[in-house]
């Protein structure tokens, strides 16, 4: 390991056993099965009140809202825990909606974003009395303005604006340049305000952009927030003032030697961009609040040494964290205890039938049959993009509280993966 484990939310015991919130994880393994998701309350709330301790302390006293990225983890248990810290909630669709009002969040918390809201998730976000639309493009714009005339009401509307700035990070989570499906474009943003303003259902109220993910560089953030404050200030002289400003989220976590963005530095940041304005701060984080608090558990099926490579398959495969495959993302692994075997440089990978099927690449472990392994930062984007591949049922996912585990969605069944299937 390159890093202290306390960034990943887990520490080892005098036995050698991998703990967290002095829980042992194999034991979790056993209670509950592999494949599984396991989750720390402990670390979840620190996570969300080290940003909101950030924030209001470089706010001084003015407005801010932390709205969670559901698509980072939507379990209802995690999100009903961040609705009663006071977060609101970024979604992109009507299913996240239904997730966050199941969970007790407030939908006057609630920004809805992503490029292809459907005419019914418009009019579903409308009568629960959301907080704000992010509008991704005119097309959208002029039906929304219809749905909510229909409905006899006013949708509240920020544009999601392009500006142009280059995350540098992996090409499939960079959502804030030009060539992205995402956004107004930043030359045409002006024009589509003023359209806006004009539409008899629509209620102009804000600023919103999103230029990636997994960002651990504040420049491009930085950036990005200059852009849209500028143009903020542009719309206000034209007659349009915001009543809130939002650079998105995309704040990246340690995977494996990453230097997370000092927090409070960003914050500061984002203030001294908006320095006295009377505006609202939105931020839209997902990954910096769920990714290090949460592991995947797998066991250990066979060590399977060869002339060219070695491997040890687990049961946990591609179809329950897709990241490695998808993203050639990393995950550290570990030994949930103290295994005997002979270090084994080789390639970690589950039983799905596909050759992507790789959950780690050229690492050294000790394992044998059996064993537990815990993949790390599994908590942002791991249970939330699993699959049924290969007729594979959904791993369970279990919240630690206080020094107990328990489930928080059960592990699929095959009745469960044949339940709306018809001969």
């Amino acid at each position: 390991m390159s890093r202290d484990l306390a960034v990943f939310n887990v520490a080892r015991a005098p036995d050698g056993a991998l703990t967290m919130e002095g829980v042992r994880l194999i034991d979790v393994a056993r209670e509950f099965g592999t494949p599984c998701y396991v989750y720390s309350q402990a670390a979840l709330m620190a996570a969300f009140h080290g940003l909101d301790r950030a924030l209001r302390t470089a706010r001084a006293g003015r407005p801010y809202l932390i709205c969670y990225a559901v698509k980072a983890n939507s379990n209802l248990s995690i999100l009903s825990l961040f609705a009663s810290l006071g977060a609101g909630f970024d979604i992109v669709s009507g299913g996240e909606l239904r997730r966050v009002l199941a969970a007790g969040g407030d939908a006057r918390k609630v920004v809805f974003s992503g490029l292809g809201k459907t005419a019914d998730e418009m009019a579903l976000a409308l009568e629960a009395g959301i907080k704000c639309f992010n509008v991704e493009s005119e097309p959208e714009l002029e039906r929304l303005n219809g749905v909510a005339g229909r409905l006899g009401v006013r949708a509240p509307v920020s544009l999601r604006v392009n500006p142009d700035v280059d995350a540098k990070t992996h090409p499939y989570i960079s959502t804030g340049l030009k060539n992205n499906k995402f956004g107004v474009a930043f030359e045409r943003a002006r024009d589509v305000y003023a359209r806006a303003a004009t539409m008899p259902h629509i209620d102009v109220i804000g600023v919103d952009c999103h230029i990636g993910s997994q960002l651990t560089d504040t420049a491009p953030l930085t950036e990005a927030m200059g852009k849209i404050v500028a143009l903020a200030d542009e719309l206000a002289a034209a007659g349009i003032p915001l009543h809130h400003v939002c650079p998105g989220g995309g704040i990246g976590i340690t995977y494996r030697d990453e230097a997370p963005i000092d927090l409070a530095a960003y914050a500061s940041a984002l203030q001294a961009a908006l320095g006295e304005r009377d505006v609202e701060l939105l931020l839209e984080p997902g990954r910096v609040l769920v990714g290090n608090a949460g592991v995947l558990l797998t066991r250990v099926e066979y060590v399977k040494p060869s002339t060219a490579k070695n491997f040890t398959v687990v049961d946990a495969a591609m179809n329950d964290l897709i990241r490695p495959s998808l993203y050639q993302a990393h995950h550290e692994v570990l030994n949930a205890g103290e295994s005997s075997a002979a270090p084994l440089d080789c390639d970690v990978v589950g039983p799905v039938c596909e050759s992507a099927d790789v959950l780690a690449y050229n690492r050294r472990v000790s394992a044998r049959e059996g064993d537990i392994l815990a993949l790390l930062s599994a908590g942002a984007y791991g249970f939330v993009m699993a699959s049924n591949y290969n007729s594979r049922p959904r791993a369970a996912e279990v919240l630690i509280s206080a020094g107990v585990p328990r489930v928080v969605r059960k592990r699929e069944s095959f009745d469960d993966l044949i339940a709306h299937e018809r001969v």
